[in-house]
């Protein structure tokens, strides 16, 4: 079980949290850009790259967190930290990423995202970035149709399921693809909810009662509030799939996709190389390479699941 998130609840539209180990003009000022509170575990492995580096918090860098309460907030929450002078920003999720590069300016900008970097005009190419930004990419087809046939292996009787994406995102278009090419290959109906804002959320689970099951598209507002929708599923009697291992903890039936502890480790060693002096051109923007699959029994057990032997075996994590 992982340490549990370390920030308390949003007050106000964005704020900033700065350490006051040294005098900020002494250190490298990162700033960290999100929707809610980060999971534990992003930081974590966040200073633990930095770490490896030789990095110590407090002693060469220090984070400044601008967090706003929704996916509309963040212009706000990036300009703020342009105000604050930063020497880097940290794009976490995909709701930040292109308010941060329009923001940034000359400051450069490291990103974790579910975000296609070249579709969304980032860049001409992963390999070689040109501009002010760089980063992790979780975006992937084959992991999308491998949740989907998760949950089919779930529910072999599954006819219909429900697809969670947010209205603004600039992956909600491949999304919808990926899941049409899954859905229609396993013979499974699709239906499409939209999120145009967190307060959709009750709505919408209102809407989805014909569906068998929930697929969430990764998204930062999503994780913000997925302690709400993991309640508003079992509500509901509704199976959910997440693509972070931290929704499955916060009572998510299941969660497959990328580490983020692992992607946010490795983006600590671009920021690192880029507050050296390195040329964001010399850094690749990078895709996962460790995967993780993770079921709750609990909820399981509330929605009165049974797990198939087969699709428990190729758990990485069973939560008790």
């Amino acid at each position: 079980m992982r340490r549990r998130d370390f920030i308390s609840a949003l007050t106000g539209a964005a704020w900033s949290l700065t350490a006051d180990a040294q005098p900020l003009k002494q250190m490298h000022r990162i700033g960290f850009l999100r929707v809610g509170p980060p999971p534990a575990s992003f930081i974590d492995g966040f200073r633990q790259g930095l770490r490896e580096q030789g990095y110590a918090e407090g002693q060469h860098y220090v984070i400044q967190y601008s967090l706003a309460q929704s996916a509309a907030q963040i212009p706000e929450a990036a300009a703020e930290l342009v105000r604050q002078r930063v020497d880097i920003i940290v794009a976490s999720g995909t709701p930040s990423v292109l308010p941060a590069r329009d923001a940034a300016g000359p400051i450069p900008v490291v990103f974790v995202a579910a975000i296609d970097p070249v579709a969304a005009g980032l860049v001409a190419s992963l390999a070689r970035p040109v501009g002010n930004i760089t980063g992790m990419t979780t975006i992937s087809a084959d992991v999308t149709a491998k949740r989907l046939q998760m949950v089919r292996q779930l529910l072999p009787k599954l006819t219909k399921i429900a697809l969670l994406i947010r209205e603004s995102s600039p992956d909600t278009a491949q999304y919808v693809k990926e899941s049409e090419n899954a859905t229609r290959n396993l013979g499974i109906e699709l239906q499409i909810e939209i999120e145009r804002d967190p307060k959709d959320l009750e709505g919408i689970f209102a809407a989805v009662r014909g569906a068998s099951a929930l697929v969430v598209a990764d998204d930062a507002e999503f994780t913000a509030h997925r302690a709400q929708i993991a309640e508003l599923a079992l509500k509901n009697q509704l199976p959910t799939v997440f693509g972070l291992r931290e929704q499955a903890e916060a009572g998510g039936l299941m969660a497959y996709g990328p580490s983020f502890e692992e992607l946010y480790r490795r983006a600590a060693s671009h920021v690192y190389k880029i507050l050296q002096g390195a040329n964001i051109a010399d850094l690749p923007i990078e895709q996962p390479v460790k995967f993780e699959f993770v079921l709750n029994m609990r909820t399981a057990k509330a929605l009165g699941l049974t797990i198939p032997p087969s699709l428990l075996a190729l758990a990485d994590e069973v939560i008790e």
